[in-house]
């Protein structure tokens, strides 16, 4: 499904169940949003986005612990979680999803570019995405877009029974 038709079925979604969502972005810089909220009647559902590149934003509009961002940096699925999670409090939306990753041109520390994290935070659960993606940047940051919104659509199917 391309990231139109994601967007789409994601409001849909969101509408039917009533369900309000925010954003956390870092890595694609707002364009999950864009994405949202180009879609007719996102304005039922979507309360709003932070877009923080900086660690220092993170900790200081997302509440992303400092300490952990000096133990593992700004690219790793707790930073992603606890972006999702701030953003859920902080902009008080029922879910919340969040990127952060490596676009490049060039790598972070030892992460190599196409190192992304998506996570989606629910006020009883979360979902952690880890991509590897290729590309440029640009192809990468709407590759994150494209996996973001899937894995938000993905929320909403049935959860299967788990096996003992």
């Amino acid at each position: 499904m391309n990231t139109s038709s994601l967007a789409h079925t994601a409001i849909s979604l969101l509408s039917r169940e009533r369900t309000t969502i925010a954003t956390a972005e870092s890595v694609t810089g707002g364009l999950v949003a864009a994405a949202l909220t180009s879609v007719p009647g996102a304005s039922a559902v979507f309360v709003g986005g932070i877009i923080a590149y900086s660690a220092e934003l993170k900790a200081k509009l997302l509440g992303v612990p400092t300490e952990l961002l000096d133990r593992v940096g700004t690219v790793d699925p707790d930073v992603a979680a606890a972006m999702a999670r701030g953003a859920r409090q902080r902009l008080g939306a029922q879910i919340a999803i969040a990127t952060t990753g490596v676009a490049g041109p060039d790598p972070v520390g030892d992460l190599p570019v196409g190192t992304v994290h998506v996570a989606l935070s629910f006020a009883e659960r979360e979902l952690r995405l880890p991509l590897r993606l290729e590309g440029d940047r640009a192809q990468i940051r709407l590759d994150t877009v494209r996996h973001a919104l899937g894995v938000l659509v993905g929320a909403f199917e049935p959860r299967q029974p788990e096996d003992n």
